[in-house]
Formats: C-alpha cells, structure tokens, sequence
C-alpha cells in the first residue's frame, strides 16, 4: 500500500516557521511529481507548492513564493515544505500528494495527483 505522512504543523505566530514533512512508503519518489496542497475553512483546496524528482524543477503558488521552500530527500523518500514569514492567512490543512504522471504545467491541480497524505494542521496566530 502507497501512503504519504505529512507532518510538522502546529501552531506559530505571524512571521514565524514551520517546516511540513512528507514521508511515503510504498511509494518511491523518481520520476515523480509531489505537490503540497492546502485547505483552509470555507475554501478550496488549493497548489502550494511542487516538486518534480525528475529534474528538481520546484513551483509555487504566488502567494507563497519568496516564503515557502520545497525539497526533497531521494535517500529519506521525504519532501520538505520550509515556510517561512507565515502569515495568519497561511492558516489550513496542508496535504502532500504524490503523482507519476503529473503534468508539470498543471501541477497546482490536485486531480493530476494519484495519492494523497492525511493533512497537518496550520495556524498562524495574529
């Protein structure tokens, strides 16, 4: 069976750090896309950030680049999600998903992904 553990969430004040980890078994990350996606209450889920083991190419949401950092350990089979400067609006459920097939340009959608974490809690306080 493929699962993805994310974890690292928790709760940090705006302008802090908080680094989500992404653990898969079963699963080995070459030649493989892993996105982070996060949801916030009354939104939808929405790309945060990717990483292709292919070539290392990283993307980001708007919204997060210049913030957050992605990378990724081939020994460990973990990604990272380094965010930094968090901001309260920051605050959701962040998943990892993992796909062989992910169309890089649309790797902000999260049906392009084949397996899913069970999410990590963020909230950034005011």
């Amino acid at each position: 069976d493929v699962q993805l553990q994310a974890s690292g969430g928790g709760l940090v004040q705006d302008g802090g750090s908080l680094r989500l980890s992404c653990a898969a078994s079963g699963f080995t990350f070459d030649d493989a896309a892993i996105g982070w996606f996060r949801q916030a209450p009354g939104k939808e889920r929405e790309g945060v950030s990717c990483i292709s083991s292919r070539d290392g190419s990283t993307y980001y949401s708007d919204s997060v680049k210049g913030r957050f950092t992605i990378s990724s350990d081939g020994a460990k089979n973990t990604v990272y999600l380094q965010m930094n400067s968090l901001k309260p609006e920051d605050t959701a459920v962040y998943f990892c998903a993992a796909g062989g097939s992910v169309l890089l340009s649309n790797w902000d959608i999260d049906v392009e992904y084949d397996y899913w974490g069970q999410g990590t809690q963020v909230t950034v306080s005011s």
